[in-house]
């Protein structure tokens, strides 16, 4: 591989146009980092709430991949790492809250029995069934919805996946992409007839892998300590990174170089890294690359807000666990509920007298809720935790955040876009992409992504032949609930 020792642009500061520069700095590279808002991280944002830290964007990142916990370590934050006090989690279904049920592959179960009690007797004579039914073919993608139900019956999708891919993408479970969204189980539908067999097979692989630690980890001070370690690093190591420096231009320079504008400044880079959303890396990329960038237009978004609520402890009576998810198909407004005080350790520590909540609200396709003020959105949560647990108390302070257009979609036929994408951009040297529309929406997909664009700027593709060829590298976590 061959180092560049040239100046190369980031266009964004979120996670993976740091871990870009990050990687970038390690092998010799000249960085500058531009980003529009006034702050880096992206999706990742600290925050406080009546003198309480907490996570005001994504809390936690898969622990089971490898690439953002030893981001971490690399930035100084491995005596920081903390997985969650505690795992248990619970679904508020038909008006009942109830244990999350064990043994499924998000929300995908291996045996009928492990969904009782949260399907009907009907649902589960419906999952029996899959053992019997024929092949169902996959063909080069399927809506994971759609599939799912086939096999073991839409109770299943309605109750289960729904909420755990709402978690996620807020997005819906008949349109996303089983390839895109879920990877290892589009392999198992590619490779088995009997699903339910499969999510077993994966299981037993699991435990044969000693994958017994946490699924997910956070860090002691919040997720959104991890962007702004990053860009400490970026700095020590000589990178340069400008906020509230929108670029406006990005063309191609005779020499083979790039020219990137940013209001009335002009930076020439050998080579550049756009980790910016979908839409203006479309906006960016239509001079040079028209057709990367009428694909990238047809990359749709789901917006949401959470809602956090603190409460004092006295008043503030919750059942155990982590918190909840709720299927769609109730009705209910808030989509999940994490007991942020129960779920992480140090936010309990820090704040004894404290209970720290937070709801998420907003789905792909929903806009009426979106549309209401805070304090309409504080209200209906309030409500709705009412409903759950019983929490009737006054909160003594509450923050709504909100991420309009915060989450990619990934519907049926998303990879063949992202290789439509790559395809294009690949006759342009020093070009590259990353970030959430591509391989995966949590940190550690993100941060592989920033990997595979560092490594094809500098001349080896396989990062991101390997992100394309391996759907178990989209496996993501983290980005919501």
């Amino acid at each position: 591989m061959r180092e560049v020792q040239g100046q190369v642009v980031v266009i964004g500061a979120g996670i993976a146009g740091l871990a870009a520069a990050h990687r970038l700095l390690e092998r010799g590279a000249r960085v500058t980092v531009l980003e529009a808002s006034g702050r880096v991280g992206g999706k990742l944002l600290p925050g406080e709430i009546a003198g309480a830290r907490v996570d005001l964007g994504a809390e936690s990142m898969l622990a089971r991949r490898p690439e953002a916990v030893a981001l971490a370590r690399e930035v100084g934050l491995a005596d920081r790492l903390e997985p969650p006090a505690t795992a248990t989690a619970s679904l508020w279904s038909r008006g009942t809250l109830l244990p999350f049920p064990k043994g499924h592959v998000m929300g995908v179960p291996g045996t009928a029995s492990a969904l009782a009690g949260v399907v009907s007797e009907e649902g589960l004579a419906r999952v029996e069934r899959d053992a019997e039914l024929p092949r169902t073919e996959v063909g080069d993608d399927v809506a994971v919805g759609e599939y799912v139900a086939q096999r073991l019956g839409r109770e299943v999708v309605d109750r289960l996946l729904e909420p755990m891919l709402g978690g996620v993408y807020a997005g819906d479970a008949y349109r996303l992409s089983m390839r895109s969204a879920v990877p290892q189980l589009f392999e198992v539908a590619r490779t088995h007839t009997s699903l339910t067999a499969g999510v077993r097979e994966l299981q037993a692989k699991a435990a044969a892998a000693r994958q017994t630690g946490p699924v997910f980890t956070g860090i002691r001070g919040g997720i959104g300590s991890l962007p702004l370690a990053v860009a400490d690093s970026v700095r020590a190591r000589g990178g340069e990174i400008l906020t509230r420096t929108p670029v406006t231009g990005l063309r191609r320079t005779p020499e083979g170089g790039w020219r990137v504008r940013c209001g009335e400044r002009e930076l020439l880079a050998d080579a550049v890294v756009v980790a910016a959303p979908a839409p203006v890396a479309a906006r960016l990329l239509r001079a040079e690359t028209p057709g990367a960038a009428a694909e990238l237009d047809g990359v749709e978004y789901a917006s949401m807000a959470l809602v956090t609520l603190a409460y004092r402890r006295a008043e503030a009576a919750l059942p155990g666990g982590s918190g909840f998810l709720v299927p769609p198909v109730d009705g209910r407004t808030i989509k999940a509920s994490t007991f942020a005080s129960q779920k992480w350790g140090w936010i309990a520590d820090e704040n004894p007298d404290l209970a720290v909540l937070r709801t998420s609200v907003g789905r792909y396709g929903e806009t009426e809720i979106l549309q209401r003020d805070d304090s309409e959105l504080v209200e209906v949560s309030r409500q709705d935790l009412k409903a759950a647990t019983g929490l009737d108390a006054t909160p003594v302070a509450s923050l709504v955040t909100r991420w309009d257009d915060g989450l990619p979609q990934y519907p049926v036929g998303h990879h063949a876009r992202v290789a439509r994408i790559r395809e294009h951009i690949a006759v342009l040297p020093g070009l590259a992409v990353c970030g959430a529309p591509y391989d995966g929406v949590g940190i550690p997909a993100c941060v592989a992504s920033a990997y595979a664009a560092a490594d094809q700027i500098q001349g080896d593709p396989r990062g991101v032949q390997e992100l394309t060829a391996n759907p178990v590298q989209s496996l993501h976590g983290g980005a919501g609930e």
